[in-house]
């Protein structure tokens, strides 16, 4: 299971990052179309491109955040393997891309959803920990002793 996620989300990676294109027309009409909507309401004109933008490449690195650990690396390995795989995906646009922007803000948005998966992976991590000490009959006499 952990494989297949790993190889998905490579690909997907790939896909988002490394073609020439960010994205086909359709998708781009789309979102002018969603960002205008949002634009002429007063409430949601803060949401820019720029926003979607960097919130989407949060979103992107948060999956590798998770990954990582999970394939055993410390929560630090995470977080640096997404700055670095960040910062790769940029230098091979700004060299071998000419159609895509290559920005550093797109390495700090991708380290800092590095960040928030490594962090979501912890607090799973220690759940999972928790639930399991609860079915531990050892465990639960600790408690029922600090519980009287």
């Amino acid at each position: 299971m952990l494989v297949a996620a790993s190889a998905s989300y490579a690909f997907g990676v790939w896909w988002m990052t490394l073609r020439p294109t960010i994205y086909d027309a359709g998708v781009g009409s789309l979102l002018h179309t969603v960002l205008h909507v949002l634009h002429s309401w007063p409430p949601t004109a803060w949401i820019t491109f720029d926003v979607v933008e960097f919130t989407a490449n949060v979103a992107l690195f948060v999956p590798l955040g998770i990954l990582v650990p999970a394939w055993g690396g410390r929560w630090w390995h995470g977080i640096l393997t997404g700055m670095l795989l960040s910062a790769a995906i940029e230098t091979i646009q700004l060299l071998f891309l000419p159609t895509r922007v290559a920005d550093v803000r797109d390495v700090v948005a991708n380290t800092l959803g590095a960040a928030l998966g490594v962090g979501i992976a912890a607090f799973l991590g220690r759940h999972a920990a928790r639930s399991q000490d609860s079915h531990n009959p050892r465990h639960r006499k600790l408690i029922d002793k600090r519980a009287q």
